[in-house]
């Protein structure tokens, strides 16, 4: 890295990265974050028995929807055309894991997609629980890993 920002021009001026001469490669990011919610919110969520139904099934749809709206979400985000969108949950104590993953062949890398698709999968997990536990807490929402693209491979630190 050369420690310059990619989203400024030699100006300082917001721009979106020219992609254009880039090599179109195989490129993949994982993200999780996690939901904290009391143990019957947990129990009703993760056995779909929430007030508002399938609370996980919901969650996956709304999560593979938003990667595919991350450029129309966050501005200087390019649209792509995604291969692949997964959203995974794993239950902990009282609480929601969420894991996406995003990948496809392109220009430019899909972290923001699957951190996009985390967030928004957590976000509904929240609205299709609010009625059980207000006090629900999202956190931890990061980027796990990286595969592709000029800068190679990269997993977070555990």
């Amino acid at each position: 890295m050369n420690g310059r920002l990619t989203h400024l021009d030699e100006s300082g001026a917001a721009r979106m990265v020219d992609i254009g001469g880039k090599a179109a490669t195989a490129r993949s990011a994982t993200a999780t974050g996690l939901i904290r919610m009391s143990a019957a919110a947990l129990a009703a969520l993760s056995d779909g028995r929430g007030p508002k139904g399938d609370a996980l099934a919901a969650a996956r749809i709304s999560g593979i929807m938003a990667a595919k709206k991350t450029a129309e979400l966050i501005p200087l985000c390019h649209p792509l055309a995604l291969d692949a969108v997964t959203v995974d949950f794993a239950m902990e104590e009282e609480a929601i894991r969420v894991t996406a993953t995003a990948s496809l062949t392109g220009r430019t890398g899909v972290e923001m997609e699957a951190m996009t698709a985390a967030s928004i999968a957590l976000l509904t997990l929240y609205d299709m629980g609010k009625a059980l536990d207000k006090a629900m807490v999202i956190e931890g929402v990061r980027l796990l890993a990286k595969q592709g693209g000029k800068s190679g491979d990269w997993h977070a630190p555990e």
